[in-house]
């Protein structure tokens, strides 16, 4: 009789990577959703906006004429020209329509970005704390991640020195998200330029994830790209989704040098080809159209920010900082560890789900042990009792 031998069912590179924490927060949130639990909702970094209505229209208008075919792989060139034209007139950048490409989603533009740049061991600077997809597609594409710690008590701010001091050889990117997911934090217009021409200067990509930068609170909108002399060695990666309240829509984009942008279309032509050809037209109807829907958001986002930060104040114990932008809220929670049994941020996330139904993401996902992340782009009501069900709670453990 003959034994059986072992066969290897899954490739070394899926091992890789883990689910994302904030997708398996939000599976779990609405599985019991489904058994009717009342849940306080702060997982999914989704607004609680709806898209508006003319970008809405858009996509009807486009079905109903029968928009509904394949598109050229990078995007039709009217959606592609609304991106370059719309980054232009904000940031002052000069890119043409063959250096943009639109995206099944901003991960997409990331995911595809990190795959044509990174070989294997190259490094990719990263600052922390991190959004969680960031490390598990440096380490698929094969590249290490080199984490730079930002400090708390700075309000989590990365400046150029402290990415200069993680540069080695072996540095192939730098990933920027400002504002930050998790935290808030922007880095400023003169950290950001140093930053950019200190790459440029080493021949080292910076990817400006700029998932979230029309929700900066604090003075001017800038991008990284703003520093053209050095478009060269930066790629933006854009999206749709927080600006426009297009979440579902799977709506982004990646703008960069000629030969990164074909490379990351080649590589889309065989995987995702194009995005859905009546997203591209409502997206078109969202960059072109009235911005006044942006700045509306924006100015709701500051107060629900100001609304949860003081409802904080109301749990002793509890400190967060202020953020600058997106609509996150990153409260440090190390004076509960050891509390109740509670021995990480994993435990007292697990706990606050299961017995005060309020969802939050722990910090592990995010490279902190003593953080929850929470988003505000939820109804002053949920805020409300989200903050209350959280005070009782930790008031609990002993």
């Amino acid at each position: 009789m003959s034994t059986a031998t072992a066969v290897k069912v899954l490739s070394d590179r899926i091992g890789r990577i883990e689910v994302s924490a904030t997708m398996a927060i939000t599976a779990e949130a609405l599985r019991l959703k489904a058994t009717g639990i009342n849940l306080s909702d702060f997982g999914a970094g989704e607004p609680h906006f709806e898209t508006p209505r003319h970008i809405k229209d858009a996509a009807i208008e486009a079905i109903n004429k029968g928009f509904t075919r394949y598109t050229a792989v990078a995007g039709v060139p009217e959606v592609r020209k609304a991106i370059v034209d719309r980054h232009k007139a904000d940031f002052g950048t000069d890119y043409a329509v063959d250096e943009c490409v639109f995206t099944t989603g901003g991960k997409l533009a990331l995911f595809n970005a990190l795959q044509v740049l990174v070989d294997h061991g190259d490094e990719v600077i990263l600052p922390v704390p991190y959004w969680v997809s960031f490390k598990d597609i440096i380490q698929y594409a094969g590249g290490v991640p080199v984490f730079v710690e930002s400090k708390e008590s700075e309000n989590f701010r990365v400046t150029a020195s402290m990415i200069e001091a993680a540069i080695t050889e072996k540095t192939k990117c730098i990933i920027l998200n400002t504002p930050s997911n998790p935290s808030g934090a922007v880095v400023s217009k003169a950290d950001l330029e140093g930053i950019v021409r200190l790459a440029h200067e080493r021949g080292i990509y910076v990817l400006l994830d700029e998932c979230y930068v029309y929700l900066s609170f604090d003075g001017e909108l800038f991008s990284g790209a703003s520093f053209t002399d050095c478009k060269e060695h930066v790629v933006v990666l854009g999206s749709l989704s927080k600006t426009y309240a297009m979440t579902g829509w799977r709506a982004g984009f990646a703008l960069g040098p000629k030969q990164i942008i074909g490379a990351m279309s080649k590589l889309q032509s065989q995987s995702t080809s194009n995005a859905a050809s009546m997203v591209q037209k409502a997206s078109i109807a969202a960059l072109m159209g009235s911005q006044e829907c942006v700045s509306e958001m924006r100015a709701d986002y500051i107060k629900l920010r100001d609304r949860i930060l003081e409802g904080f104040k109301s749990i002793p114990g509890l400190t967060c900082t202020v953020p600058q932008g997106a609509f996150y809220v990153y409260p440090n929670i190390s004076a509960f560890i050891g509390k109740g049994g509670i021995k990480s941020a994993s435990d007292l996330a697990a706990k606050l789900l299961s017995e005060a139904h309020v969802v939050v993401v722990p910090g592990e996902a995010f490279g902190t042990d003593e953080h929850i992340r929470l988003s505000y782009a939820v109804s002053a009501d949920v805020i409300d009792e989200g903050v209350k069900r959280i005070r009782e709670f930790l008031a609990g453990l002993k």
